[in-house]
């Protein structure tokens, strides 16, 4: 199965400012995510989601990072590492990776997928 965009992260300095642009511009509301999905908050519809969290120092904390939903997410990141990509920081149900050009980009696994751990 090709991964599927399933969500674009915005990093903030003002989380607040970030939420109220975001809404405004994409026609939806940004709820407060579960504790599975992380810190900040993130739409519920349409797909793909859209979420604001305070920036960090983290590997995915300094840039707009895509997350492409996945099935197998162990498999997904052995695809990355054979492909010259590299695993930042893995996951239990997402991870951070870099592709072969030192992009940043994040998997997750697909809602229904079975929670496998990743190495």
């Amino acid at each position: 199965m090709r991964p599927l965009l399933s969500l674009l992260e915005f990093p903030a300095d003002d989380p607040e400012r970030a939420r109220r642009f975001w809404s405004g511009l994409l026609g939806t509301s940004f709820e407060m995510r579960t504790e599975a999905e992380g810190e900040g908050w993130q739409t519920r519809e349409p797909d793909p989601a859209f979420g604001v969290h305070v920036r960090g120092r983290g590997p995915g904390d300094s840039f707009s990072l895509p997350y492409f939903a996945v099935n197998d997410l162990d498999g997904a990141l052995e695809r990355v590492r054979t492909l010259g990509g590299t695993v930042i920081h893995p996951g239990p149900r997402w991870a951070i990776c870099k592709d072969s050009e030192g992009s940043p980009f994040g998997l997750a696994l697909a809602d229904g997928a079975p929670n496998t751990p990743s190495t």
